[in-house]
């Protein structure tokens, strides 16, 4: 999704081109193709279906108490990141060049109208597609803090992690000029961007936020596990447009994208599934919905690079990594609630570096001798881990210290749906 020159991108990623787009669109320069341009808008609809999918996923797993809110978390990221995303985030994102932030020369969209083309498809495409990236990464980050924040002030949080974390972690990866762009890190659609990002920032809003009463003393069992695994389903389904669609072309590369995908998210289930059976005797259903979809994570990175037979060992090591990575949350005493950075923070790190061992198609890795790129890979994932961490931090201690982030404990022992919504999901 880099929006590199096409001399940068010949560099960077020939065979396999990645990138056919630039961040400043051009006035019938280049000729669309149809077909692109319909498979661009058919993934970006895939992925904006990836937010009901997701809250479907989540919801499933809370209280019955806490469904709607639950799901409310989701659909807001919909509404707000979709206005800030065309004021002024895909300006901060893919405006004019610089190696930390974009410019501000794209506020509302100025100067991409529906002439302006950039590769093969329109620019106003590019735009929704990125668009649906920015709405579904603060969402993530709500499963870890279901059932005791308070919903005005997580949409402030969404609204300005989008502002801070989000648009300026999404120029350095993928923007003209970004810093890690310039070095050469490979993320062909997000590992680094969303689920890095997601993953770290979900544990440092815990840290501030506080266990949710009664936790780990108390259950807190799943609901309705039939909602989260056809939550599961849908991301699944929505994840060919995030991960294929990256490709922006209906060319090779989108189906090396694809059957990679497939495989990887098909290879963690199965050794998820064989964790559990291990480790707690039976295979659970909550297991295969997570199972695929850390493998889902973390192919997101190397997707368009990775062949299919790597990405067997790429989803299978997602799957055990993950699994493990979820239990230890009981010995080290922090509440993430629905596991964001078990799955999507241990996910997309494995992904970034498993991209350095691993990727043969357009990029070098270990496996080819190119071991500067799996230091690239490193660099990547530290610096996205630190930046989102501590803007998180601070952000969230701000909010905090203003607003209050946490409901009252009358409102968490009651439900938030009832408390925050006046509603209740459920009436039997």
């Amino acid at each position: 999704m880099n929006p590199a020159s096409p001399g940068r991108r010949a560099r960077l990623f020939a065979p396999a081109t990645v990138a056919v787009l630039i961040a400043s669109p051009a006035l019938a320069a280049d000729a669309v193709s149809a077909g692109d341009t319909a498979w661009v808008l058919a993934s970006s609809a895939l992925v904006l279906l990836m937010v009901p999918g997701l809250a479907l996923f989540y919801a499933g797993m809370v209280r019955p108490k806490n469904v709607l809110s639950t799901l409310m978390m989701s659909f807001i990221a919909m509404g707000v990141v979709g206005v800030q995303w065309v004021a002024f985030g895909y300006s901060l994102a893919f405006g004019s060049s610089g190696p930390l932030i974009g410019g501000l020369d794209r506020l509302f969209l100025a100067g991409i109208g529906p002439d302006a083309v950039s590769g093969s498809i329109p620019t106003l495409a590019f735009v929704v597609f990125q668009g649906m990236f920015a709405i579904i990464t603060p969402a993530l980050i709500s499963g870890a803090v279901v059932e005791r924040i308070r919903f005005g002030a997580y949409t402030l949080f969404i609204l300005l992690w989008s502002i801070l974390v989000y648009d300026p972690l999404a120029h350095w990866v993928w923007g003209d000029g970004g810093w890690l762009l310039e070095m050469g890190a490979l993320d062909f659609a997000g590992g680094t961007v969303v689920h890095i990002s997601s993953g770290v920032s979900a544990l440092a809003l815990i840290l501030v936020l506080g266990k949710r009463k009664g936790y780990p003393t108390e259950p807190f069992i799943p609901h309705n596990l039939t909602m989260t695994l056809l939550g599961a389903g849908l991301l699944w389904f929505g994840w060919f447009g995030f991960n294929a669609g990256s490709a922006l072309a209906a060319d090779g590369t989108a189906v090396l994208a694809f059957i990679s995908t497939n495989t990887a998210a098909a290879a963690a289930m199965v050794t998820w599934l064989v964790a559990e059976q291990v480790r707690f005797g039976k295979p659970s259903a909550l297991g295969a919905a997570s199972g695929c979809v850390a493998g889902l994570v973390a192919i997101t990175p190397g997707a368009g690079f990775i062949t299919p037979g790597w990405a067997i060992v790429v989803g299978g090591v997602a799957g055990v990594l993950c699994f493990y990575a979820v239990c230890l949350k009981g010995r080290l005493g922090y509440d993430d609630a629905l596991d964001v950075l078990g799955v999507h923070g241990v996910g997309g790190t494995w992904g970034a570096v498993a991209t350095g061992v691993f990727a043969t198609v357009g990029a070098g890795s270990l496996i080819t001798g190119d071991v500067r790129q799996f230091g690239v890979q490193l660099v990547g994932v530290v610096a996205a881990a630190a930046y989102a961490f501590g803007v998180t931090w601070v952000l969230a201690k701000a909010i905090d210290a203003t607003l209050g982030l946490r409901v009252t404990p009358e409102d968490e022992l009651a439900g938030l749906d009832q408390a925050a919504h006046g509603e209740v999901g459920y009436s039997l």
